[in-house]
């Protein structure tokens, strides 16, 4: 089982981790089972780990210590045997000392640390990369793999990647990409910067941009694409009460793209309460 703590709304990531009964809050139509009862006698891997609450922390930290979790709503434990693998790009000592991450929990879950190195103390690394990258933006756009030649490869080795953060280095699963591109609008990622930089260091020419008119046409078919999917999406949610893993199974979506659907919706009558009081 995977789970990401920081794409999750603080309000929803303890319901995604130790379940609810049905009735148990505003919208929880039908029981659900957590990923940690999910997970029994397996494995579940807690990716951004370092950004959840102390209350969530707090909970995980005594599924580590009792081998048991409570759905919300229940006073029934529930006994569980998990393997756990958590991941963070945060200093975890250093937030410990600033009081955002428990200590007890830090012991817990350090039991085999493995450090990965920011891409640039592993330049090896950077060929077998911009070969993934070109595949992967080719298949997703649709388009025939391009190649690069060894001369490029050559190029962006040595290069001193200044001014990328450590966390550069810690690279989202392409599922996580392809679900921020669909709700936000595209930003050129590290991969295709090099794709880029190795196409101008063989000699490649550069595509042309299009006309300021046709980027205006291109920019309002994906607004109006992004809304009508954006629209589609809240619309289920209504229709199944707000419940997230029923609706995700029904139109067959990712989680996560409901999760931010219903987070944008929450957020917004906040808002407008806020204006109203």
């Amino acid at each position: 089982m995977q789970v990401n703590c920081a794409a999750i709304p603080e309000e929803l990531i303890e319901s995604e981790l130790f379940g609810h009964e049905k009735g148990s809050f505003t919208g929880a139509t039908e029981k659900q089972i957590g990923k940690f009862e999910q997970a029994d006698r397996g494995t579940i891997f807690l990716d951004e780990v370092g950004d959840m609450s102390a209350k969530t922390q707090a909970k995980v930290l005594r599924v580590l210590q009792e081998g048991e979790v409570e759905r919300l709503g229940s006073a029934r434990t529930i006994k569980v045997d998990v393997r756990v693998i958590a991941a963070t790009n945060k200093n975890l000592e250093e937030e410990i000392e600033k009081g955002h991450f428990r200590e007890d929990l830090y012991f817990r879950l350090a039991v085999i640390p493995i450090h990965v190195p920011p891409l640039r103390e592993r330049p090896e690394d950077i060929p077998p990369l911009v070969r993934h990258y070109i595949d992967y933006f080719s298949r997703e756009n649709n388009v025939r793999p391009k190649r690069i030649t060894q001369a490029a490869l050559d190029a962006l080795q040595p290069l001193p990647l200044e001014g990328q953060h450590p966390r550069a280095a810690q690279h989202r699963r392409a599922a996580d990409h392809h679900d921020r591109r669909r709700h936000h609008r595209p930003r050129r990622s590290a991969g295709q910067r090099a794709v880029a930089v190795g196409a101008a260091a063989a000699g490649t020419a550069a595509p042309k941009p299009g006309s300021d008119g046709d980027q205006a046409k291109r920019r309002t078919l994906r607004e109006f694409k992004e809304n009508a999917e954006r629209a589609f999406l809240v619309g289920k949610l209504r229709e199944n009460g707000w419940n997230i893993s029923k609706t995700a199974e029904v139109i067959g979506t990712p989680r996560s793209n409901l999760l931010q659907e219903a987070r944008a919706v929450s957020d917004h009558a906040r808002r407008r309460t806020a204006e109203a009081g």
